[in-house]
């Protein structure tokens, strides 16, 4: 045929948009005789390459073209189109991307990248198959799949493997075997609870010869107290939980109950539909109970600012905004924060419905609430209204009130950041003399509190004799529903200072309509509903992949925060689907997810790396073996605590100051003080760290905890020399090290062998082989060697032993999951 002479119509809208790049893993080529899949081969590619200027966004829609929707695919541009279904050599997209002429050619030449023949290919036989159209996979709901057959049928454990294995069988690739005996009680163990196993818990597993031995082990480890910790530890990432407001003053909060309340929601395997419902909008449910409303503190977690002279509605409204972007990235697994300031580029969400869903959670107060028997609240009350009239009794005082002007005059900057954000308001209102007494009583009781004047200490005394009896009531921050709801307005550009269009609650037109129980305005309580709704397509898809990427170091989409066009399309989608589904069955269950991957063979496998895979599965996506992963910060001290027979089991409570370096508290802009904890508190596991968002605790932020600003989905695991600094030298570690040596020789036997055999089996869960046995006895005798002949003959070996417990602790192995 000839070409009509139309190129140059299309050359603006083609040059501008980057290199048509296609993920295809070795499924998809394996596939070549089946049918072009559009949802996972055509439209990420499309996505990836055109959609932001060609996709959902009118006003930076070049050419006129759009290629996220069929009829813009198909659309009549002039006596052309870019796809005509069935014939690719009337189709300019086909055209543009095998034209011989260098600028004509899609990619152009300055994006230094090029389509490959099988690139090429894959979109020829689209086009010639009659260019199929399926709107994206995750805004449909997920279908039951039936299970795949195997040709091997005693591989599979359960319906997970088969979904596995069809796809490996298919390409002629064998699954590893399953891993040994001590290390699927070390993997399963750490992946559980987050604790390594003891040696007499690896020598039971061991020994047990049982059936179903492997099976009571999940089963214990599910039942453990630490499970709601170790998983506890992974939602509260998503919750952006921290022990302080952020920004700049960085004031401490006290919001530890919230925490407590999703570590035993998960070990009583609270539905997760209810904990969703709960965290969103507990308060509304009918007679909410005090953990409901405590669940509320999922949105009090964001960062609050202090400093003086800011506008206070703009960072509500940007509260608002952190609650409805954490929404959608937890439950949805969508970026609905690009929607903000325009309509999403890529995703078919508007401005409009990005307000809609603001208007939700635009109507609460955030109060800061008691938690304990009322009989205690009601004493509490009584003794501060006694010291309340005592202090209406002298706050008049003309003495003291001289003393307190010289007290705060006499306050530095940061003296004065380290108060009360009452007192600091009633600082920046107004001058001394001007104050209001409202204003003044609250700045006079920090003053009693706090100077040390001559005749102030008696007041305090006199004051701490009232309190004698004050019980310590902890408190936490919740929201609550306005009695009379405010307006929302779609913000111009996403300015607080533009209010555009008032707009009611309501979701993603998108998605499934919103259903409410009663006419009128639906409330946080019909948008939580709507998240767990069985039509929902993604919430369940979310949650399960999350799951597996805790188990496998990747999700099934590997953009777990981005279940939209941009992200990754899944590598097993029926898996997928069928766990989501399955999910929804067993009655929201996670512990019954669980146990479904636990058990699976697919997670049983070895982790060993496989040559035949390295060229065919370099990123183990078809998971024919398990895969290695460096565990978190709070682990890796958790791990530690355990070898050197230090741990804190104690579950929940107030967060507690472990060992750091000094002058951690100093790089913020407030001077705090950091007092490490003696006693029980010096050793609880990591996740109970008082976690400061400008000066967090290094060890965390070396291992990548995530710094509590943000809902992180999933941490980065970085591989740096700090961290083996920091394993060695930190503080912490070497009393960890101290201790370890001090266990092993009062533990071990006698002999060296004994004891650096236990020492290997305290911190792999294994004992060494026999060259490792043969370095670290080399070291120990050349430790000794060098020892000085007058020291302490116990004090020497101690300090022996605790230098191979450092190497021991430092290894790669150590804070590896195999």
């Amino acid at each position: 045929m000839t070409r009509p002479t139309r190129a140059s119509a299309l050359l603006p809208a083609f040059l501008s948009c980057s290199a048509l790049l296609v993920a295809l893993g070795p499924e998809s080529r394996a596939e070549d005789e089946a049918p072009v899949s559009f949802s996972r081969q055509i439209r990420p590619l499309l996505s990836d390459a055109c959609f932001e200027c060609h996709g959902p966004d009118a006003a930076r829609r070049e050419a006129g073209l759009r290629l996220d929707t069929s009829d813009g695919v198909t659309a009549d541009l002039g006596g052309y189109s870019a796809v005509v279904p069935g014939s690719p050599d009337e189709s300019e997209l086909y055209l543009r991307i095998t034209e011989e002429v260098a600028d004509l050619r899609m990619p152009p030449p300055g994006h230094n990248t090029s389509l490959d023949a099988d690139q090429i290919e894959l979109l020829r036989r689209w086009i010639e198959e009659g260019a199929p159209w399926e709107d994206h996979w995750a805004f449909a709901p997920p279908e039951r799949p039936e299970l795949p057959p195997n040709k091997d049928g005693s591989w599979p454990r359960n319906p997970i493997d088969r979904f596995v294995l069809s796809p490996l069988e298919r390409d002629g690739i064998a699954p590893s075997p399953e891993a040994d005996r001590a290390t699927l009680i070390r993997r399963a163990s750490l992946d559980v609870i987050g604790l390594p196993p003891t040696p007499d818990e690896v020598a039971a597993f061991l020994e047990d010869d049982r059936p179903d031995a492997y099976d009571r082990l999940i089963e214990r480890l599910l039942s453990s107290p630490h499970y709601g910790e170790r998983w506890g530890r992974l939602w509260l990432d998503m919750a952006r939980y921290a022990d302080s407001n952020g920004y700049s003053i960085d004031a401490p909060r006290e919001i530890w109950l919230y925490r407590d309340w999703v570590i035993d929601s998960l070990n009583r395997d609270f539905p997760f539909d209810e904990f969703t419902v709960d965290q969103i909008a507990g308060d509304l449910r009918p007679e909410p109970d005090t953990p409901q409303v405590v669940a509320t503190g999922f949105h009090r977690n964001t960062p609050i600012n202090q400093e003086g002279g800011i506008d206070r509605e703009q960072f509500r409204i940007e509260s608002v905004i952190d609650r409805v972007n954490t929404t959608g990235t937890v439950w949805l697994g969508l970026t609905v924060g690009c929607a903000q300031c325009h309509d999403h580029k890529y995703d078919p969400i508007s401005q409009l419905d990005y307000y809609r869903m603001f208007a939700f959670l635009n109507t609460v107060d955030e109060p800061t609430i008691p938690v304990a028997s009322p009989e205690a609240i009601a004493l509490r009350e009584a003794i501060e209204a006694e010291v309340a009239a005592y202090l209406s009794g002298i706050e008049r005082d003309p003495e003291l009130l001289a003393l307190q002007k010289a007290w705060e005059e006499g306050l530095d900057a940061p003296s004065r950041q380290r108060q009360s954000q009452e007192v600091r308001e009633a600082f920046d209102a107004t001058p001394f003399a001007k104050r209001t007494p409202e204003a003044n009583r609250v700045v006079f009781a920090a003053f009693i509190d706090q100077s040390d004047a001559p005749g102030v200490k008696s007041h305090r005394e006199a004051i701490e004799a009232l309190r004698t009896d004050l019980p310590e009531i902890p408190t936490t921050m919740v929201v609550r529903e306005q009695a009379s709801p405010r307006a929302t307005h779609v913000l111009m550009g996403g300015d607080f200072t533009r209010p555009g269009e008032v707009v009611g609650p309501g979701v993603p037109a998108v998605l499934p309509p919103l259903e409410t129980e009663e006419a009128g305005r639906p409330d946080r309580l019909d948008l939580a509903r709507w998240i767990v709704a069985p039509d929902n397509p993604l919430t369940a898809r979310v949650t399960v992949n999350r799951l597996w990427q805790a188990y496998f170091g990747r999700g099934i989409v590997e953009t777990g925060e981005d279940f939209g066009t941009q992200g990754t399309p899944p590598s097993h989608p029926e898996l997928l689907d069928w766990l989501a589904t399955e999910f929804v069955e067993r009655g929201w269950s996670l512990k019954a997810m669980h146990r479904l991957i636990l058990t699976s063979a697919t997670y049983r496998q070895s982790s060993d790396l496989r040559p035949d895979l390295a060229e065919v599965d370099p990123t183990n996506r078809r998971l024919a073996r398990q895969s290695r992963i460096r565990i978190d910060a709070e682990l890796i001290r958790d791990s530690a605590l355990v070898a050197s027979g230090l741990l804190n089991p104690e579950v929940g409570g107030p967060s507690v100051f472990p060992p750091q370096p000094d002058g951690v508290m100093s790089l913020g802009q407030v001077d705090r003080e950091w007092v490490a904890a003696e006693g029980p508190d010096r050793t609880r596991r990591g996740l109970y760290t008082f976690f400061w968002r400008a000066t967090p605790h290094p060890l965390l932020v070396g291992f990548d905890a995530p710094d509590g600003t943000f809902a992180c989905t999933r941490r980065a695991r970085s591989n740096t020399p700090l961290q083996a600094l920091m394993l060695l030298n930190d503080r912490a570690f070497f009393e960890f090290a101290r201790a370890l040596a001090d266990r092993v020789i009062a533990e071990g036997p006698d002999d060296d062998a004994g004891r650096l055999d236990l020492a290997v089996r305290l911190c792999l869960a294994r004992s060494p082989d026999e060259a490792e046995a043969d370095r670290l006895s080399a070291l120990l005798d050349d430790l000794r060697a060098r020892g000085s002949a007058d020291a302490d003959p116990a004090a020497a070996e101690r300090d022996a032993w605790t230098t191979v417990a450092r190497v021991l602790l430092n290894l790669d192995e150590f804070i590896t999951r195999e």
